[in-house]
């Protein structure tokens, strides 16, 4: 299930809420309470597993893998 990381405006608590995605746009409340808050913009880790670790590992991985040419 989905983790998704919300700031209250009323304590400036970072908090974070596991639901279902299509539930990902609901309000949530903080810990302490106060209801308004605002949904963050997290970044996604990907992990790969087994043997060869998938296109990530083949090509370097990311933009730096040769195709940004950085």
């Amino acid at each position: 299930m989905p983790r998704y990381e919300f700031r209250c405006r009323a304590c400036g608590d970072t908090f974070e809420v596991n639901r279902p995605m299509a539930a990902a746009g609901a309000p949530a409340t903080c810990p302490q309470g106060h209801a308004d808050t605002v949904k963050l913009l997290s970044a996604i880790a990907v992990t790969g597993r087994g043997a060869g670790g998938g296109a990530a590992a083949a090509t370097g991985g990311g933009c730096c893998g040769g195709a940004c040419g950085c």
